[in-house]
């Protein structure tokens, strides 16, 4: 049941009347991959490419939660097949979240359960630190969930960063789930300042406080619900940065135990269904990077 649960799209990850974009894509997982590497671009990735993101696009691309949304900004862009690969200039401005949202829809439409992981990554160039970050789970017939991460899947990418894995198969010792980093802080002894969006010396969002709501979106997305990275519900009162109460420590202590290792579908449906504060409402709180803080109503 929780395979053909994954193998259907979601509202967020459904290509709607853009479907048609599809028809020609290969099956394969890394050939899929390497499809939405070649149509995207991360918002700090400009200087690799050699390119400077027009201020619109780094500010609104990553604003798009839907992948039908998605799509079109990037056929306005390049009408060619989406197995064409577009220059920087030509490609939707995106996050982690967007590259791990069209590789699932991508995996969804040829029929392989996906779902997209919350959690944090360590190859991205700072030594012991573990940055928030989001990939693809996906079934493979012979060996069961598998981590991928599009993003790795140009050189030019990989070349920046200390990768040396196979993106299809992300170790996941170097991506953490989220509950799998709680569970490090709270019964592994980690050091809480090296989880987080990045090192404390650059702002408050690192630490329990930020695993923790980083739990509620891999939730979230683990019952198909895959929200932007900064929208929010359900949040502990308390500033970035700021230690956790301990009621709350213990609440999240529970919620690591079914979002952490071989994940129950039963258990984290329930878990979603019955607990207001981490089922997604209807309206979240978008504390958008470049845009402002406002009140969204999700599809």
């Amino acid at each position: 049941m929780s395979r053909s649960f994954y193998a259907d799209q979601s509202t967020f990850s459904d290509p709607g009347e853009l479907a048609g974009l599809y028809g020609d894509l290969p099956r394969d997982p890394a050939r899929l991959a390497r499809v939405v590497r070649d149509v995207m671009i991360h918002r700090v990735e400009g200087e690799i490419f050699g390119h400077t993101h027009p201020t619109d696009r780094l500010h609104n691309d990553a604003e798009s939660r839907y992948i039908d949304d998605i799509l079109r900004i990037i056929v306005e862009r390049n009408t060619a097949p989406l197995t064409v690969r577009r220059e920087p200039g030509d490609r939707f401005v995106g996050t982690c979240r967007d590259f791990a949202l069209l590789h699932v829809s991508l995996l969804r439409h040829v029929g392989v359960p996906a779902r997209v992981r919350s959690g944090f990554g360590e190859y991205f160039g700072s030594a012991g630190f573990h940055f928030d970050h989001m990939v693809t789970e996906y079934w493979d017939e012979e060996r069961g969930w598998l981590l991928a991460d599009a993003q790795l899947t140009d050189p030019e990418i990989t070349a920046n960063w200390p990768v040396d894995f196979d993106p299809m198969d992300v170790p996941r010792s170097r991506f953490l789930v989220a509950g799998e980093a709680w569970r490090a802080i709270r019964e592994g002894g980690a050091d809480e300042k090296t989880f987080g969006l990045h090192p404390p010396t650059e702002g408050p969002f690192f630490g329990e406080r930020f695993v923790s709501g980083n739990m509620r979106l891999d939730l979230a997305a683990l019952n198909k619900v895959e929200t932007l990275l900064w929208d929010v519900w359900g949040e502990d009162e308390g500033e970035p940065g700021t230690p956790l109460p301990e009621r709350a420590r213990e609440f999240y202590d529970r919620v690591a135990s079914v979002v952490s290792g071989e994940v129950s579908f039963e258990a984290v449906r329930k878990l979603f269904a019955e607990d207001d504060v981490l089922r997604t409402p209807e309206t979240v709180t978008c504390y958008a990077p470049f845009n402002g803080t406002s009140l969204v109503t999700l599809r």
